[in-house]
């Protein structure tokens, strides 16, 4: 077993940041993840590994900053909530653009505007359709609980630098808030970015000085490079999808459900099995690769689906398209939004009403 502490969700990625050989960590304080920078400085990684941490003076700059350094080969982060990630997103289109690998982190806040620092889950357009300029991708994970806060880090590094893609941890007040058991793996090295032939680590006798850059004027070029970025989303898709599936064998009913929406809906699921309603649950991991293929195929034995979200309703139309080939399965959206926060039982009279299930 590894170490176990008692932590927000918030400071469980930057601790977890650090013992996954994070190089540099650059950000801006806002709530509701300012606990991530927080418990970055008050830990001085340097002193532990090396990994250099610094507040920079807007999200324009983190961004630009965590650009310079993948662009060296270096395993470095950002985190933000909802508004600085919207300001953010010309560095991540560009950071697509020349194929950077980099964490991206958003705990997300209630819209639109400034909103409010309560909970929400309005920011899946922005992550999973590309928020910024031009065709491009995110591979997004999705944690539900502080646990996931901390180990998504490894793996949203190790996909980075697999794909060469920014990966995004997209989580909301209620996880980067709570405070959980964690168990934490053991320190791991800081890598060595010369291993990266691609990164511009100066010229070597075995090759030329590496170029890092999303400018392509001749169009036939850019297209080129745009079919090698899309058929690298494509290999995403078959090989990178994640979910988890609750109760589905039997179901007739089925709630798909995210982050803490989905830690609500399990409560929903054992309310409604208690009613007599065969309900499921399947949880998206990955919002990007979407598990398309796996609604698709439960959606066969349903009668209803029910998308359940802190928004007004934006995952219910990858669900919809999930479904397109079964269209006897009526989907249907539950949804607060603005920071307010469902709960079980709300979901549950949802699904009664709109599925006519009152007996």
């Amino acid at each position: 077993m590894g170490e176990l502490k008692l932590m927000k969700g918030n400071e469980a990625i930057a601790e977890a940041a650090i013992r996954a050989g994070c190089d540099a960590y650059f950000g801006y304080p806002i709530t509701p993840q300012s606990e991530v920078i927080e418990y970055l400085m008050s830990e001085k990684p340097e002193q532990r590994t090396g990994m250099v941490v610094l507040q920079a003076e807007s999200e324009l700059a983190a961004i630009n900053m965590v650009y310079g350094a993948a662009s060296a080969g270096k395993k470095a982060m950002t985190s933000s909530s909802s508004p600085g990630i919207s300001l953010k997103q010309e560095g991540i289109s560009y950071m697509c653009g020349s194929e950077l690998p980099c964490l991206i982190v958003n705990v997300v806040r209630g819209g639109p505007g400034l909103g409010t620092i309560q909970p929400s889950q309005a920011d899946y357009f922005q992550a999973v359709k590309g928020g910024g300029h031009g065709d491009y991708h995110l591979l997004v994970l999705a944690p539900a609980s502080v646990q996931e806060m901390a180990d998504f880090v490894k793996l949203a590094f190790e996909l980075a630098f697999k794909y060469r893609n920014p990966v995004l941890i997209l989580s909301d007040g209620i996880i980067g808030q709570m405070m959980e058991k964690v168990e934490f793996s053991d320190q791991e090295p800081r890598a060595d970015n010369m291993k990266q032939k691609w990164a511009t680590t100066g010229k070597t006798p075995d090759r030329k000085r590496n170029i890092i850059t999303s400018l392509d004027l001749d169009p036939f070029m850019n297209e080129k490079r745009n079919e090698r970025i899309q058929a690298k989303y494509r290999k995403m898709e078959q090989e990178e999808v994640r979910f988890q599936k609750i109760n589905c064998d039997d179901a007739e009913y089925l709630i798909v459900a995210y982050g803490s929406s989905a830690r609500i809906c399990q409560k929903t699921l054992q309310l409604a099995r208690k009613k007599g309603i065969k309900l499921g649950l399947l949880r998206p991991i990955t919002l990007y690769p979407f598990p398309s293929k796996q609604i698709a195929e439960i959606a066969k034995n349903l009668k209803g689906i029910l998308s359940v979200e802190m928004s007004a309703g934006q995952m219910v139309e990858d669900v919809l398209l999930a479904t397109r080939q079964t269209p006897n399965v009526k989907v249907e959206h539950f949804g607060r939004f603005g920071g307010v926060v469902h709960g079980p039982e709300e979901v549950l009279n949802a699904l009664i009403q709109k599925f006519n299930l009152e007996k």
